[in-house]
Order: structure tokens, then C-alpha cells, then sequence
């Protein structure tokens, strides 16, 4: 194999003047190759080594994009991380390979790769195969997807079922209802919630309709007041809906259950905007009733009531409810209009990457602004920045304020940037 030099030397003075044995071009893209692998190696290591740290489940996620094998030399680290990190164990399933499972199948603490997708079918599969290759044949065929879990269902574990049946939720439609009704008489808790919870989104259903009778037996409007009555017991087909009997610690079980039926039932019940009924008077049960229409919003995705619920209570949920341009925007807002604190903090974490030039430069604004006044303050709110701003937008960062903290974005742009043409450009 020929050296760069060579390589290099032949293509600067000719292969007339400094002859080359070989194909030039093919030997040059070859070696270029290789040269690149190794800065994503040694990028990987960096990250590992404690610069930026947090972006090592990027680089995992986007290098289990390109199909491509961790070097050997950093697969004992990425498997002690794995054991402490169960985020990243999808990714390494991806990226350890055959010498990754050798050596999980050396040592019990990393046992559990053992469990991630192999790529195995149904039949033959683990469990993280056949949750794979469910979710893979519930995008392109929903309903053949619910149908092969239904011819097995009864042989799954509980575990496996619980996770199963969240799957569904991708391409959920009415056509789902009969066998997700059926899950409500399941012998597992978590599997009877996970059903409740997709049936709660499913409009139409047997379920939300009963939800929202008992919502119309709860609930009395008239003029610009709404009146309670919560319920005063959770009867066996109240459970069977969902609704779990005992409160956490510190809240009633009235409350308790009147929240979780008004999660549950459709939002239409109110007959009023989202808007409206945040106007009006709730002389008892006010804070209970909102909170549950902000978990009603989320279970059932509906950007209406997403975006109402989130001026009363901003959580990230909510965000997710809403198309990204919509997400960011909104999110933009909140910055703009609110002081930095762990709320704020909160709704950005809650915002997914990467971060549009809109939501880029409010967030900008307001690192400068801080840095005025509370420097010491802006920790988390540079690093978030740097993590979730779109890497393209290196640039803007640099050029938007000679301000330390804004530098210290740039510069993990550019970090950020230089990792993904690293990724891309690897063979």
C-alpha cells in the first residue's frame, strides 16, 4: 500500500515526473478514506476521554447511520458506558457487531447487548429483534403488523407484551380498537395502562366515549363557571379503563381520579376552545382539572389544546404535539419572555435537534443578555445551545458576539459539524 506522501507527491508533480505503480485516483480516494476513519476514531475517543462528553449518544446515533463498526480498541469502554446508559445501548447494538456480542458473552455486566437487534426475524429474534422488526412492519403495512401480534400474543411475556403494545402506537387507527379493548383485561398493569393510553388517543373509541361520560357526570358548565363533582369511588370498570385506584403520595384520591378520567376522555367533551375554558372559573378542583387537560392534550396530540395547555403550564410534553417549525417557534417565544431559570431549561431540553437559525438566535440573545448581569449562571444554557443548535449554523454563532459564552457555542458547533462530515464521509 503506498503512502500518503506517495500518493500525495505523484498528485502534485505528476506521474510523468515521479512515477506511480498503481491506480492513482482509485489509491488516493482509498487512502483519503481511511485518513477520515481514523479522525471519526479519534473524535470517538475524544469524546470518550471527557471532551464533550454528552455528545457521545450523537455520535453514536449518527454513526450507527452510516452502517459502520466502532473500532475494537474503544468497544470495552462503549460497553462499560452501555451498563450505566441504557439510552445508548440501541445504537451499540448497531455498532459493536459480531466482536461486540463476544465479548458481552464474556462478561455478565455487558450481557445486555446480548438483547439488542441482531437482525434475526420474528420467529427466530430476541426480543429486541421482534420489537424491530414489528415496528419496521407496522410502518409499512399497520394493519398486518397488529394482526401477526395478535396470533402471538398470548405466548408473550408480560415484559415483551407491555413494550409490544406501545408499538402500536406508530399508525395507530380505529382499526386497532378491537384488539387493544381486548388488552384492557390484560393481567399486567403496565399493559393495561399502555392500551388505555393509545385507546385515550384513539378518537372514537369504545373507551374514550366512556371516558367521557363519566366526564359529563363530573363536570357542569354554565355562563363562565365550571363546576365539579369528582368521583367518589374508582369502581372495577373505572380500573379496567385505566384508571388507577391508588394516589401517588400527596394527592387525594378524588382528585386523583378525577384527573385520570378527564386525561382519558376526548377534549370535544368540554364544547368550548381550549381557550375559553382557561377563562373561565373553576371554583373547586381548578388546578387538578387543568392539570389533567394538559396530560389529555398530550395522550391525545392535539395541537390546540398543546398550545393553550403550554401558556398555562409549559412542559416540553406539550411541544411534541406540535409540528417542529411550530415547536421551535414557540419555544422561542418562551426565551424571549422568560427569565433563564430550570423551566426554561426544561422546554429547550424538551425541543428536539437541531435547532433552526429562529429559535438559534433567541437563544443567543439571551446567552449574551446573561452574560451581562449573571455569568456564572449560564453553564447548562451553553451547553444546551451547543448541543442542539443545528451544527451548520457554526457560522452565525461566531459571527453573532465576540462574548465568551457565545465563542464557546461556536466552538462546539464546529466540533459538532466537523464530527458529522467525519461520519458522512467515512467508507
Amino acid at each position: 500500500m503506498s503512502t500518503w506522501e506517495e500518493l500525495a507527491s505523484a498528485a502534485l508533480v505528476g506521474t510523468d515526473r515521479r512515477p506511480y505503480h498503481g491506480v492513482l485516483l482509485e489509491d488516493a480516494a482509498v487512502a483519503v478514506a481511511r485518513r477520515r476513519a481514523g479522525r471519526a476514531a479519534e473524535r470517538l475517543v475524544r469524546i470518550m476521554g471527557g471532551e464533550h462528553e454528552r455528545l457521545l449518544p450523537e455520535w453514536l446515533a449518527a454513526a450507527a447511520g452510516t452502517g459502520r463498526r466502532v473500532p475494537p480498541y474503544a468497544l470495552p469502554e462503549l460497553l462499560e458506558r452501555g451498563r450505566r446508559d441504557r439510552s445508548i445501548r440501541v445504537h451499540l447494538g448497531v455498532l459493536a457487531g459480531q466482536r461486540g456480542r463476544w465479548l458481552a458473552g464474556h462478561n455478565p455486566a455487558w450481557a445486555y447487548l446480548l438483547e439488542e437487534p441482531t437482525g434475526q426475524t420474528w420467529e427466530l429474534g430476541g426480543s429486541a429483534d421482534r420489537r424491530a422488526h414489528l415496528r419496521a412492519l407496522r410502518a409499512a403495512d399497520p394493519g398486518q403488523a397488529r394482526r401477526l401480534l395478535e396470533s402471538t400474543w398470548e405466548r408473550e411475556t408480560p415484559d415483551d407484551r407491555a413494550e409490544f403494545a406501545d408499538v402500536l402506537a406508530d399508525g395507530l387507527s380505529i382499526d386497532d380498537e378491537p384488539f387493544l379493548e381486548s388488552v384492557l383485561d390484560d393481567r399486567r398493569r403496565e399493559v393495561r395502562q399502555a392500551a388505555a393510553n393509545l385507546l385515550a388517543g384513539l378518537p372514537g373509541s369504545r373507551l374514550s366515549q366512556r371516558m367521557a361520560e363519566r366526564v359529563r357526570a363530573c363536570v357542569a358548565i354554565a355562563g363562565n363557571v365550571i363546576t365539579i363533582e369528582a368521583p367518589r369511588e374508582c369502581d372495577k370498570a373505572m380500573e379496567r379503563d385505566g384508571v388507577r385506584p391508588k394516589p401517588p403520595r400527596g394527592i387525594g384520591e378524588r382528585a386523583w381520579w378525577l384527573q385520570q378520567i378527564i386525561a382519558r376522555a376526548p377534549l370535544a367533551v368540554w364544547g368550548h376552545p381550549p381557550a375559553r375554558l382557561l377563562r373561565m372559573r373553576i371554583p373547586d378542583w381548578d388546578a387538578d382539572v387543568k392539570a389533567a387537560w394538559v396530560r389529555a392534550a398530550v395522550l391525545q396530540k392535539d395541537p390546540e389544546w398543546a398550545r393553550a395547555m403550554f401558556g398555562w403550564d409549559p412542559i416540553a410534553d406539550l411541544l411534541e404535539s406540535l409540528p417542529a417549525d411550530e415547536q421551535q417557534e414557540l419555544a422561542a417565544d418562551f426565551v424571549r419572555t422568560h427569565d433563564l431559570d430550570s423551566q426554561l431549561i426544561m422546554v429547550l431540553g424538551g425541543v428536539s435537534s437541531h435547532w433552526r437559525e429562529g429559535l438559534a438566535t433567541a437563544v443567543l440573545r439571551k446567552i449574551v443578555k446573561v452574560a451581562a448581569t449573571q455569568p456564572w449562571n449560564l453553564g447548562e444554557l451553553v451547553k444546551l445551545a451547543g448541543e442542539r443548535i443545528d451544527p451548520a449554523l457554526f457560522p452565525l454563532a461566531e459571527s453573532y458576539s465576540p462574548v465568551e459564552s457565545i465563542q464557546q457555542v461556536a466552538a462546539l458547533l464546529r466540533f459538532r459539524a466537523d464530527m458529522y462530515k467525519e461520519l458522512k464521509e467515512t467508507p
